[in-house]
């Protein structure tokens, strides 16, 4: 199963980004472990500077912007590919 974190400490960019997922994965027809990563340790240890982040199976994708609903559903499905 797919693992997706989005990394961010709740500002109003993390929650669209989180929905973006939510839509992402609905739209495809996926299920992922959804987890929602608040601790600034954790998010500076995965390399994020600038949150948003978005790691899928412990694959930075982007972080510092929410991509578009497209982009997370392209990278959804070239990790679930690999697994």
């Amino acid at each position: 199963m797919l693992t997706i974190k989005v990394l961010g400490t709740g500002c109003p960019n993390c929650r669209k980004l989180e929905e973006t997922v939510k839509k992402a994965l609905n739209e495809i027809n996926l299920q992922a472990d959804i987890v929602l990563v608040k601790d600034v340790n954790e998010i500076v240890s995965h390399g994020v500077i600038l949150t948003p982040g978005l790691i899928i199976n412990d694959k930075l994708k982007c972080s510092g912007r929410v991509p578009k609903l497209d982009e997370v559903k392209e990278w959804i499905l070239e990790e679930k590919q690999e697994v």
